[in-house]
């Protein structure tokens, strides 16, 4: 636990409330999330009650204010218990984390004011089968239209899918095809005509974060849903949605190795062989492989919430750090998870077993994007000096 991250009156409240919420709602509806790949309804429901929905609204709206060590300390908690919530949470921070970053009056209205009172949950809509890893690329096009944006293209793996109440898109500009990395970002509103949803996907992990696709067959979008203003979305990647995606992520999988390693550590201790009745916990080797992956998950955890440190701070080291957060707890969440049901032995390996679901949802980590190669190539590239993109 982040205990040593919690320095103020305010941080300690926050974790409470999220783990109020991680251990009466998400841990004992995640077998069921897991199993039948349900979004996790409940688990939204006790957020919004809770009043952890606005995160990052600004406190003047109702809002937490929080920054990324507050979306830390939240999303590992709530993955810590369920790994689709904490996913799900942390991509509703990312894009009400945009929404609030150049938030007109009317957005205000609209968007951040319904999520602070728990009203409104948010998602992103980024990805692109086309471009891969690559989200800060897109072939989605506007055609600007009187007062509204004619839209067309299709998002990809898009968490919270038909569930949530708006998605921050990324599209083209008017103008068409632009740089790397300008593009406009856009909020298409549920149920807005032209918006078809792509059948559920159900995949190996994560199976609760209502991946789908999402189809803008023209859809119809009031311009003043526009964030920012044309063509000035580098700004929003990389000073937005790429560090509080990250740090989101590398919260939802810091918890779920958290829970590996705690579930390992709950097996050897009562485990008992009968033949001679020594405690599992009693041999040096599983001694030294618990302390090992104690080791993995502390070193994890102390590098994350550094590189948040200094993110909220603005400081000129945060790029690197952040960028490599995620790629870190990736590799580390990968290694707990299977080291950890090498120590729960056979029962562990049992279909639907507690640990297989933790070791399925840690492998998502590594093919989203972005990719741990992708973080490794940006993080080398703002070392040397050259541009990321």
């Amino acid at each position: 636990m982040s205990v040593a991250y919690i320095d103020s009156e305010k941080k300690q409240r926050l974790r409470d409330q999220a783990t109020a919420v991680a251990m009466d709602v998400a841990a004992p509806g995640a077998d069921r999330v897991d199993a039948e790949a349900v979004w996790p309804q409940a688990t939204f429901d006790a957020l919004a009650e809770a009043g952890l929905l606005g995160l990052h609204v600004p406190e003047r709206l109702g809002g937490h204010g929080e920054g990324l060590i507050g979306l830390l300390l939240t999303t590992e908690t709530l993955a810590g218990a369920c790994s689709s919530s904490g996913l799900c949470f942390g991509m509703h921070n990312v894009a009400t984390a945009v929404l609030a970053a150049k938030a007109t009056p009317d957005h205000e209205e609209r968007f951040l004011l319904p999520i602070a009172r728990g009203k409104h949950v948010t998602s992103l809509a980024v990805s692109e089968a086309g471009t891969g890893s690559h989200l800060y690329l897109t072939d989605t096009s506007i055609e600007r239209d009187g007062d509204c944006f004619t839209v067309r293209g299709q998002k990809q793996f898009v968490s919270s899918g038909a569930q949530a109440d708006s998605y921050v898109t990324s599209t083209m500009t008017t103008t068409g095809r632009s740089a790397p990395g300008e593009f406009n970002m856009l909020v298409v509103e549920k149920d807005t005509p032209g918006t078809v949803w792509g059948e559920p996907w159900k995949g190996f992990g994560m199976r609760g974060n209502a991946a789908r696709s999402l189809k803008l067959d023209g859809a119809r979008v009031n311009a003043r849903n526009l964030l920012g203003a044309e063509g000035d979305q580098t700004w929003y990647m990389f000073e937005i949605v790429v560090p509080y995606f990250i740090m989101a992520m590398a919260g939802t999988y810091l918890g779920i190795a958290q829970a590996a390693l705690d579930e390992a550590i709950a097996h050897v201790r009562t485990r008992r062989f009968a033949h001679s009745g020594e405690a599992l916990a009693e041999a040096p080797l599983v001694q030294e492989k618990v302390a090992r992956l104690w080791a993995d998950v502390e070193k994890g955890r102390r590098f994350i919430y550094h590189a948040a440190r200094l993110g909220d701070a603005g400081d000129v080291r945060a790029l690197p750090a952040i960028l490599s957060a995620k790629a870190e707890m990736d590799e580390i969440a990968v290694r707990v998870t299977n080291e950890a049901m090498s120590l729960g032995g056979g029962i562990e390996y049992r279909e639907n077993g507690k640990m297989a679901r933790l070791l399925r949802d840690a492998r998502a980590s590594q093919v989203m994007s972005p990719t741990t190669d992708l973080l490794r190539l940006w993080t080398g590239r703002a070392l040397l000096g050259l541009p990321i993109l």
